[in-house]
């Protein structure tokens, strides 16, 4: 063969060798570009989440105006603002970068939204002298029916409470709308805490810390059983006095059972009801003379039952050194029961919320609230802490 004729079959490999990497590349262009574009604008309701879901990869920035509001391939968006905004995606893959503009419209609501509890979903309390109490157990009760006396007790703007009882009790509630995450502080559980007289304390009196948990109805049923739970992490949450994954099994005690009177006035029983934690410890929880009711869920049938949760440093402390004058000392923030209900220190920042390895999430707001006791202590006469719930509401509804 004649070297031209080599020569001329090399370019000709060569050029069908480029054409099919070009090919190639054009092909990966277009399946690396395969998102269409955003609609030219989106209308939403206030309190509904808008989810827009370019299906792609890449680096993606999404803004209103110069503020950047997500960089997932996704954008959940909601506000409690009727107004018009200006929104702009960027999609950056390998060194070229798309943008994209649109508007979202956020309208009025046709329905009218309570700020308030809408449904409470669970009611468990732990054991403690206002159980069976607060609210009252009548003989015969089930749990459905002490279900709803806690729905009586704090759906809408109800002034009665809901006592949990010592570390774990807890009561599962939502709203009738998504509260959104928003800058600041999103929402307010009230409770009964209220600070003292001594100025050397004056963030202490009667507190008993209760851990949030709060979760997002991602399928939209409107119940919180398919909906993943976050922590709220408030100040003690990152420290070594905090014990997570701590449990708790209480016992049923035989009420018929001779009392153990203690050395103080106050202790009827101080073998009252056992009960046992994940640590090697046990121990009995003491009844004492102000209530001679059960401190046993009586609608339960069980000879035992158990919590897990995230235990905090016991808060309670004598100040008197004589067991007469107990004070429970408030955390800084991020838990119920833990300031009083006009204080800042009782509202709930959606942004603290952490997943189980406690890395903070970005959810777009919340429709339900988990509350339990996160104490494990008994104050003396005062008896055990016990988180106490009488409301909740949304901070950016009027």
């Amino acid at each position: 063969m004649k070297k031209d004729s080599i020569n001329m079959m090399k370019i000709a490999l060569l050029s069908t060798a480029l054409v099919g990497t070009i090919a190639c590349k054009s092909d990966r262009d277009e399946e690396e570009w395969s998102f269409s574009g955003l609609e030219e604008s989106y209308t939403i309701d206030r309190f509904k989440v808008l989810n827009i879901d370019t299906k792609g990869e890449g680096n993606f920035t999404w803004s209103i105006n110069d503020s950047i509001i997500s960089q997932d391939s996704q954008l959940d968006f909601i506000s409690p603002v009727v107004k018009t905004y200006p929104l702009r995606l960027k999609i950056e893959i390998n060194g070229s970068v798309k943008t994209y503009n649109s508007s979202i419209i956020v309208k009025q609501e046709a329905e009218t939204y309570s700020k308030y509890i809408s449904n409470v979903f669970d009611f468990r309390p732990a054991v403690g002298q206002f159980t069976n109490e607060i609210p009252e157990f009548q003989n015969g009760d089930s749990y459905s029916q002490m279900l709803q006396k806690a729905k009586e007790s704090l759906i809408g703007g109800s002034s009665s409470m809901l006592t949990l009882g010592g570390f774990g009790g807890y009561v599962v509630f939502g709203f009738d709308h998504t509260i959104p995450n928003m800058n600041g502080r999103d929402f307010k559980i009230l409770g009964n805490a209220f600070w003292g007289n001594d100025a050397s304390q004056p963030r202490a009196g009667s507190c008993e810390p209760g851990i949030v948990m709060v979760a997002y109805d991602r399928n939209k049923n409107g119940k919180p059983d398919e909906n993943e739970w976050y922590e709220i992490a408030g100040s003690e949450y990152f420290k070594n006095t905090t014990i997570k994954d701590y449990s708790i099994t209480y016992f049923k005690p035989d009420e018929n059972k001779p009392p153990v009177a203690g050395s103080e006035f106050w202790e009827a029983d101080v073998e009252y009801i056992k009960w046992q934690d994940n640590l090697g410890n046990s121990g009995y929880k003491t009844k004492n003379a102000f209530h001679a009711q059960s401190y046993y869920p009586l609608w339960l049938s069980d000879t035992s039952y158990s919590f897990t949760g995230t235990k905090l440093q016991n808060n309670f402390y004598d100040q008197s050194g004589t067991g007469v004058y107990w004070i429970g000392k408030s955390y800084d923030f991020g838990y119920a029961d833990n300031a009083p209900n006009n204080d800042e220190a009782s509202n709930i920042d959606i942004s603290w919320a952490v997943d189980r390895n406690g890395k903070y999430v970005k959810l777009p707001g919340i429709d339900f609230v988990k509350v339990y006791t996160g104490i494990n202590q008994e104050a003396g006469w005062v008896g055990e802490v016990s988180t106490e719930v009488a409301g909740a509401y949304d901070l950016h509804l009027n």
